[in-house]
């Protein structure tokens, strides 16, 4: 295939007109939280100090815009949408924001109540400028600023915006504003966008676009997965109003163990999706090459911000840590003790709900597993569980050979969730390799026999 007949140069153009349709949306989003900006200021600084309504929006009626879209399909309100224009003003036009550079006369300092995050080039706002923009000096309505910015406020839940983790020592609302990449990407098209990662937090949010029906999972373990979501809708009425606090760990720690591709991961994402939570990923295996010197750091940090924010954390491959412990032989092995002795601490002390993961459930030390709430199996699914990945795997857009047999398929190879998306991928890529979009059994036979191949087994 020729460089000109790369099926990606269509698209190309494509995303360029979306953009170019978005610019115009944008362009009066940002108009608007100019005046919004002028109106606040002039009436903060007035004589004597008010708080009047700010301008109305602009309409939403540029059509074939993205952005525009993405707005209506959340039905997102004035507010809302003030407050993504704003957090999108240093990306797009950061002149905008840069009256707020101001320096109090009396302290010599910036104002504090403009909030906004460390800086030298332009000004990033933080959860502090979002307030004064929607509230000035008003109490009241400072409070419902606050509440559109909550960990639970519908912006979070819909995975449009938040708050990140203010800097060690800094206040609660004075993390960045952050804009989901996913909503960018629906509302940009094409448009690169840079990472969000939290500097210092040894983390990575995850998320899914899945839903909570996707799951396909034995009876038992849907049932412990609601244990957890119940203490996460219910733990602090629990713990604060039914006084069990006075008596029991603040938080709820679980393990989920089972092979690969089992659901671990996804099932983590969908309880946070499910309890209004954002999910964040640590990687033990990972973090470990840093632990020399940096171990409390990091993950003070981390539960800092978890704790603020209301993160439940995921701690993947568990045992790289919480491994069977072995005689101390040297100094190095001794500190190892401390940063496990240390993690734990930290985890009993964590309000929020910690979710730890593992491939190998015996590789875990038995003396760790009293200090678990619950122990979450995630088997490999049986025929029938199988046969639903199977017909619910392919996207709407192929077509299934009639020869294919779903139901032998799953009745003759135990493999996972996880192995069956990734043979469904390679069989869609052929299909569309061969220009007819049609799944031939071929295709999934050989895949098949690539993922055995992949984990070890006879084919």
């Amino acid at each position: 295939m020729s460089g000109k007949d790369l099926p990606w140069t269509d698209g190309d153009a494509l995303a360029d007109s979306l953009l170019q349709a978005a610019a115009v949306t944008l362009d009066a989003e940002l108009e608007w939280l100019a005046a919004s900006l002028q109106a606040r200021l002039a009436a903060y600084f007035g004589q004597p100090p008010s708080s009047p309504a700010l301008p109305d929006a602009p309409p939403l009626d540029q059509p074939g815009c993205p952005y525009a879209a993405a707005l209506r399909r959340r039905a997102l309100d004035a507010t809302e949408r003030l407050l993504v224009a704003l957090a999108l003003a240093p990306s797009l036009r950061p002149q905008l924001l840069d009256v707020l550079w101001s320096r109090n006369d009396t302290t010599q300092r910036p104002f504090t109540e403009f909030g906004g995050v460390g800086s030298s080039t332009s000004f990033q706002p933080s959860g502090e400028t979002a307030c004064f923009l929607l509230a000035g000096d008003a109490l009241g309505l400072r409070l419902a600023a606050i509440r559109r910015l909550a960990p639970e406020s519908r912006l979070a839940r819909e995975d449009v915006l938040r708050v990140g983790p203010p800097a060690v020592g800094d206040m609660p609302l004075g993390g960045p504003l952050v804009v989901s990449p996913r909503f960018l990407a629906e509302a940009l098209p094409g448009l690169p966008v840079p990472g969000t990662a939290e500097s210092g937090i040894p983390a990575r949010r995850v998320f899914s676009g899945l839903g909570w029906n996707d799951l396909v999972l034995p009876a038992q373990t849907l049932a412990q997965l609601d244990d957890i979501g119940l203490w996460l809708t219910h733990g602090r009425t629990l713990m604060d109003d039914w006084g069990l606090g006075r008596r029991i760990s603040p938080g709820f720690v679980s393990l989920f163990h089972g092979p690969s591709g089992t659901g671990k991961t996804l099932s983590a994402c969908l309880l946070g999706q499910r309890c209004g939570r954002e999910v964040y990923r640590v990687d033990l295996s990972q973090v470990t090459s840093k632990y020399i010197g940096e171990t409390e750091k990091n993950l003070a940090r981390l539960f800092e911000a978890a704790e603020q924010a209301g993160w439940l954390l995921f701690f993947d491959e568990a045992d790289a840590l919480f491994g069977k412990r072995t005689s101390v032989s040297d100094a190095h092995d001794r500190y190892a003790n401390q940063e496990v002795s240390y993690l734990l601490q930290r985890i009993e002390a964590f309000s929020g709900v910690v979710i730890l993961a593992t491939n190998l459930r015996h590789n875990i030390d038995d003396a760790f597993m009293r200090r678990f709430q619950s122990v979450v199996a995630f088997p490999l699914p049986r025929a029938a569980e199988r046969l639903r990945l199977w017909q619910e795997a392919f996207p709407a857009a192929v077509h299934l050979d009639p020869a294919l047999d779903l139901p032998t398929l799953a009745r003759q190879h135990e493999i996972s969730g996880g192995t069956i998306m990734n043979v469904v991928r390679y069989a869609c890529l052929q299909a569309l390799g061969r220009g007819d979009g049609i799944v031939r059994p071929g295709a999934v036979d050989e895949g098949i026999r690539r993922e055995l191949l992949k984990e070890g087994r006879a084919s």
